[in-house]
């Protein structure tokens, strides 16, 4: 029986980058360009006519910019959409709002020798492609009264101050594909008030700055890129950086996170099964262990290691992922105590923090 190829459809305004893009994805077995468009307003009309099952998407486009088309197509017709970004610090807060609004992944493309690089990235783009088809991306809802963040619950609340007492109980969150928006559902969520929390999100360097720094915005706690030696306190949420390796450490009754370079792990630097490991070795049962939506299955016995320290342990639920891929290896492995939406994730990190106080 034949495997249908995946349908690709190439939106961007320059006509190098339509024409190498449709060259490399042409020549995976496994995937098919149906359209190119070099804006969204073309690329609706050949919506009509063949839908894609994967929208290659530039975001920076005259007549309609990529964010408002995918706002509009998460709205209307949910589809997996990888977003095409240059490598600069505009390019990367464009990228964490179209990952916010629903793109799934992204590759980034420099602005010079364009099409040197996209033919030496072709595998890799091609994976990115595939992986994406795999995902199931949410239909979007604007917030209620279109406010979120510390001032929507409470403009009066103290803001991104973390507490100085020591965090007795560490929360560790694990996540890929499908991650930002995930990760932005639950720490919008979070009082100021909450365990000292880190996180490892499957993300190149020079893009985790910048989406900790979004959060940080939204949030009623702390949220920062971390730095090696930074201090683990309630109130305060460390991403691990782009590129690079975090692991828990303990210096005393301290909690501090290393930051360290290392070959990738299960493919990625950061690595979620390199933190979930450290978090087992030196907080123990003092930890809840989170492994949220994404591809592959990197945390899993991390996650694991966690269990058999005696730490909570939790699996995002199959529904409520945009990629039941990590998730789904922990299961299989024993790892997770409980499934939970991810609308119920707030609360456990919340319980988390009432149980250390007994």
């Amino acid at each position: 029986m034949t495997v249908p190829r995946i349908k690709v459809m190439i939106v961007d305004d320059s006509a190098v980058v339509r024409e190498v893009l449709s060259a490399v994805i042409g020549a995976d077995p496994m995937l098919r360009v149906i359209a190119t468009a070099p804006d969204p307003i073309v690329a609706r009309q050949k919506m009509q006519v063949d839908w894609p099952d994967v929208v290659v998407l530039d975001v920076e486009m005259p007549k309609m910019d990529g964010i408002t088309f995918l706002r509009q197509l998460m709205a209307e017709r949910p589809t997996p959409v990888v977003i095409c970004s240059t490598l600069t610090e505009k390019g990367a807060k464009t990228t964490m709002a179209a990952l916010s609004a629903g793109a799934v992944s992204f590759v980034t493309k420099p602005t010079l020798g364009l099409r040197d690089f996209l033919q030496g990235q072709a595998a890799e783009f091609s994976r990115i492609i595939r992986d994406a088809a795999r995902a199931r991306p949410k239909r979007t809802v604007a917030p209620a009264g279109g406010a979120s963040g510390p001032s929507a619950a409470d403009p009066h609340a103290p803001r991104h101050e973390a507490m100085a007492q020591t965090t007795e109980q560490v929360v560790a969150l694990g996540t890929s594909t499908g991650g930002t928006q995930a990760l932005e559902a639950v720490l919008t969520a979070l009082p100021r008030v909450c365990p000292g929390i880190v996180i490892v999100q499957h993300m190149p360097e020079k893009f985790t700055a910048q989406f900790a720094d979004r959060l940080n915005g939204l949030c009623r706690l702390e949220v920062r890129e971390a730095a090696d030696r930074d201090r683990v306190l309630p109130g305060r949420a460390l991403i691990a950086p782009g590129g690079r390796h975090m692991r828990l450490v303990r210096n005393g009754a301290i909690y501090q996170v290393e930051v360290f370079d290392g070959p990738p792990v299960n493919r990625h630097r950061p690595s979620v099964d390199v933190l979930f490991r450290s978090v087992a070795k030196v907080a123990g049962a003092n930890a809840l262990g989170v492994i949220m939506t994404g591809m592959g299955d990197d945390g899993a016995r991390g996650l694991l290691d966690m269990h058999d320290k005696g730490a909570r342990t939790l699996a995002q639920d199959e529904d409520s992922c945009v990629v039941f891929g990590m998730p789904k290896e922990a299961i299989k492995l024993g790892a997770a105590q409980r499934i939970v939406p991810l609308s119920a994730i707030a609360s456990e990190i919340v319980g988390a923090a009432r149980l250390d106080r007994r």
